[in-house]
């Protein structure tokens, strides 16, 4: 009798000695950052803008037609943006993967040369620079906005627009990730790359 509980006592014993030898170490990959987190959750805000702005019935429950919800001019032009990103989406991604655009490291597309896509009658150098031009443009007028509705970030005058930079790195990591494979990518360091 006296040696089941001796027994219990020893496995006890033996399994807290055992606990205490095995030591895990976890390291988190990819963890981001609170800045992160605060410019993909203001840019996911203003995304939810435009699908409640497009879901919003004009009709009332009598029939009559209501006013469209008043817009400062501020959302109403992050608002077009990103309606005419959406436009041009198919554009630029036909754009990126025959390797006439590709995604720098300041959250931007930049033009690379490319003559297969010069042969095709649609997209002429004129229409390729246009479509780049007017996706930078959206892009930061988005970017703007991001820093006008994210509490602790400045958006400051000058040559460096105070955080505007940290919100444009933070957007080009988005913009890199979301690419395709084969598309070009520009790393921190200014070098060009196909991504994997």
């Amino acid at each position: 009798m006296k040696l089941i509980p001796f027994l219990v006592q020893a496995a006890l014993i033996l399994l807290c000695s055992c606990a205490n030898m095995v030591r895990v170490n976890i390291d988190v990959v990819d963890q981001r950052t609170a800045l992160e987190n605060q410019v993909l959750g203001s840019y996911a805000d203003i995304s939810q803008d435009l699908a409640l702005l497009a879901s919003v019935r004009s009709i009332d429950a009598e029939g009559r037609l209501k006013p469209a919800p008043r817009l400062s001019d501020a959302k109403r032009e992050v608002i077009f943006a990103m309606q005419r990103q959406k436009f041009n989406q198919d554009d630029i991604e036909k754009l990126k993967a025959a390797g006439a655009a590709g995604e720098n490291s300041h959250g931007y597309l930049s033009p690379m040369e490319n003559r297969a896509m010069a042969q095709d009658p649609i997209f002429t150098p004129e229409f390729i620079k246009n479509l780049i031009d007017q996706e930078n443009q959206d892009r930061k007028t988005i970017y703007q906005r991001i820093l006008a509705i994210s509490p602790g970030l400045a958006g400051g005058p000058g040559p460096t627009g105070g955080d505007m930079p940290k919100v444009e790195r933070i957007m080009a990591g988005l913009n890199i990730d979301s690419s395709a494979p084969g598309c070009w990518i520009q790393d921190q360091a200014g070098k060009w790359s196909t991504k994997k």
